[in-house]
């Protein structure tokens, strides 16, 4: 019998496939969830990943058994599928994704009926009916249906065209190239560009579960391809997903791409500007230059942990419209509470169109910060005592513990440290108003940490 520990992360089950993610796992994870669902309408969908088919097949197979119906709606952005489960009110949605993660592994990802992932306290549910076995199993006569779904693509991108200027848009005759990851990032947002009025080109928008063009989650450094296509094409911009086309991550008309603070400082800016005084949702990774927009605009800031559920749910909580983290993921409160990268994608291109300015003029109008990332390997069975160590060590400094430990310095400049809910690592951000500060930060941490998780293990 499976060790009890977590099943669900920072967003939702992942794991290797036939290593953590097996077949009978899929399946019995399928019943334990269809089982709090009680017999409703369940919304299942995928992206690219090679695995897609087994996991979700198996995953619908516990869904019926517990008497729930199944709609498949094959390939689709986790984001869409989060649309549609709500528009279409349906009680619940599933997709199969592991989104930015390596293609070896996949996951698993749960919906309420709201569209946004399923609360802290539906997942412990779900996790305590799985290790006691007492999922529902219905009786012949009563178990579930599969059926087949279309139309949510085009419904999704009706949706999100309603809350841009379209014509404005047009008129501006934007070049962009596109980057989807092979993968379901390609059955959105070229054609949704496209008719808003862009010029759209694209590289690596083949679906390929390998994921043979980069990796899924869209590095900086992963994007060369993209970034020769934007110079090569003289395009205004470069737009690069993840596996499952959440979030977005920019290049500008140089070719120069930019971490995800720089996008969601853009579109915070430009959002305060026209609603100000309202709330903005962000994780305490993300940039101090959220505060400084805020204060511009007289809006306030509403901190969270990391993690987008969190994000979603406290922007539901204190009726914010705008929330966002520095990864690339922007949640547009008007559309639906969830990241997502097409929706981000067009508020970014509607504000090209409305100012005239460029992507790199746009960033230079921004507070200036650097961010660096990193991480270090370590198994998920010494986080929590390397945590404690990590806060024994640093109880003489200024730190916030919201979110794993966040370790501030007399120059504003700060590094936090916190242990991934996705995989067996601890991700570490820094910030600083030096590219060299932040880099210095995170090299010293990362020894420490070395150090800590050594002595643990």
């Amino acid at each position: 019998m499976m060790e009890q520990r977590r099943l669900f992360g920072t967003n939702g089950i992942r794991g290797i496939v036939n290593e953590d993610l097996t077949a009978k796992f899929a399946l019995e994870i399928g019943q334990s969830i269809g089982t709090i669902f009680n017999n409703g309408r369940i919304l299942l969908g995928r992206d690219g990943r090679s695995s897609g088919m087994l996991l979700s097949s198996a995953v619908a197979s516990g869904l019926m058994s517990a008497g729930c119906s199944v709609y498949d709606i094959d390939m689709i952005p986790t984001p869409a599928l989060q649309y549609a489960t709500k528009t279409w009110r349906f009680d619940g949605g599933i997709v199969i994704t592991a989104s930015h993660n390596p293609p070896e592994y996949n996951g698993i990802k749960v919906m309420d009926a709201d569209g946004i992932e399923i609360s802290s306290e539906k997942e412990v549910e779900i996790e305590e009916i799985y290790y006691e076995r007492r999922w529902r199993i219905a009786g012949w006569e009563s178990i579930g249906k599969m059926n087949v779904k279309t139309g949510a693509i085009q419904d999704y991108k009706e949706a999100i065209k309603r809350h841009v200027d379209r014509e404005k848009i047009e008129r501006a005759q934007l070049k962009v190239v596109i980057d989807p990851a092979n993968s379901v990032g390609a059955l959105v947002s070229p054609s949704l560009l496209a008719e808003l009025g862009c010029k759209v080109y694209t590289v690596n928008a083949n679906i390929d579960g390998s994921f043979p063009g980069r990796n899924p989650e869209p590095t900086l450094e992963s994007l060369g391809a993209l970034c020769e296509a934007v110079r090569a094409s003289r395009s205004n911009l470069g737009i690069a997903y993840d596996g499952d086309a959440d979030r977005a991550i920019f290049v500008d008309e140089t070719g120069q791409p930019h971490w995800g603070d720089k996008s969601f400082g853009i579109v915070e800016k430009f959002f305060l500007a026209e609603n100000p005084g309202e709330k903005v949702v962000t994780p305490v990774s993300s940039s101090q230059m959220v505060n400084e927009i805020a204060e511009e605009y007289d809006g306030e800031v509403v901190w969270t942990k990391v993690g987008s559920t969190i994000v979603s749910r406290k922007m539901l909580e204190v009726n914010a419209k705008l929330g966002g983290e520095e990864n690339g993921g922007i949640f547009y409160g008007p559309h639906l509470a969830v990241r997502d990268g097409a929706m981000t994608s067009a508020l970014i291109v509607e504000i090209l169109a409305k100012t005239g300015k460029k992507f790199s003029n746009l960033v230079k109008g921004l507070p200036t910060y650097y961010i660096h990332k990193d991480k270090v390997q370590c198994p998920n069975q010494v986080k929590q005592r390397v945590l404690e160590r990590l806060l024994d060590e640093t109880k003489e400094d200024r730190v916030e513990t919201v979110d794993g430990v966040k370790i501030w310095f007399p120059d504003k400049s700060w590094i936090l440290i916190r242990p991934s809910g996705t995989e067996p690592i601890f991700r570490l951000y820094s910030e600083a108003k030096t590219r060299r500060k932040t880099m210095n930060l995170i090299s010293k941490y990362k020894f420490t940490l070395k150090r800590l998780i050594k002595s643990k293990l």
